[in-house]
């Protein structure tokens, strides 16, 4: 068959540097009882590698027109969804699926990543692991520490379920069409002991917190109260004049859920 030319309109670049594509899928350790979820499989090159696994495979794909490449994985282990990842129902999705444990391994649309990633989160299945090859300035978005320049609310907020961290990186030339951008493979390993006692405050604290960087907590957060604030901050071990990069992942949830105690 030949091959399909990339739309735009579904942010379309396909891999097809086998050894990548090969790496990606080893980032996963899957048993023939787990299940892998992959979003936007194109022709199938990703596909290929994570159906040598041996688990259940539910592949989420929008673009129609490729049927033709992905109707060659379909078994019994193996099934090919057709429409909007963004609009699907996982849950009812794997349902009947008798999995134990849940993966998502995707090469994804750069320009929905944020909204693919939070459809994600927001699952109440728990997900052990999450293997994403996205925009390099994303994946450091994401996997950023305090202190540095890409560190925001949306660091903290992935941060609730899932330690962050760069696997390697993905040259332009491993796609075709060829990006504008550098890649990332990124994983996302679920953390069970990050104890948040209320999700809802803590989401807007968190975007309060940042909402100017550059100003200090202090200033950014007129609408609390801060003598509370800077009570816990100093028990934290940070100064009154703090800016909300400077104070570490571990210590917004702490500071958060006393703030909400007191």
């Amino acid at each position: 068959m030949e091959s399909i030319k990339a739309q735009k309109k579904y942010g379309q670049n396909f891999l097809k540097d086998t050894e990548i594509l090969r790496r990606i899928a080893d980032s996963v350790l899957v048993r023939p009882d787990d299940l892998i979820l992959e979003i936007g499989p194109g022709m199938g090159a990703l596909t290929s590698e994570l159906i040598k696994k041996n688990s259940y495979l539910l592949c989420y794909e929008i673009d129609e027109r490729m049927k033709p490449y992905l109707n060659r994985f379909e078994n019994e282990k193996c099934h090919i969804l057709y429409g909007d990842f963004l609009q699907q129902d996982i849950a009812m999705n794997i349902k009947d699926i008798p999995y134990k444990n849940l993966y998502v391994v995707a090469n994804i649309p750069y320009y929905i990543t944020s909204p693919i990633l939070t459809k994600l989160m927001e699952l109440e299945i728990p997900i052990q692991k999450i293997v994403l090859l996205v925009q390099k300035e994303f994946g450091m978005r994401l996997c950023a520490e305090e202190n540095h320049k890409d560190y925001n609310a949306f660091t903290l907020y992935v941060n609730m379920k899932y330690d962050a961290s760069i696997l390697f990186e993905v040259g332009k030339k491993s796609f075709e069409p060829v990006p504008k951008v550098d890649s990332v493979v990124i994983e996302l390993v679920r953390n069970e002991k990050k104890e948040i006692l209320d999700k809802k405050f803590y989401l807007q604290f968190i975007k309060d917190a940042f909402q100017n960087k550059r100003k200090t907590l202090k200033n950014n957060m007129k609408h609390y109260d801060f003598n509370k604030i800077f009570s816990i901050l100093n028990q934290l071990g940070y100064k009154e004049n703090v800016r909300a990069e400077e104070i570490k992942k571990e210590d917004f949830i702490k500071l958060a859920n006393l703030y909400r105690m007191k």
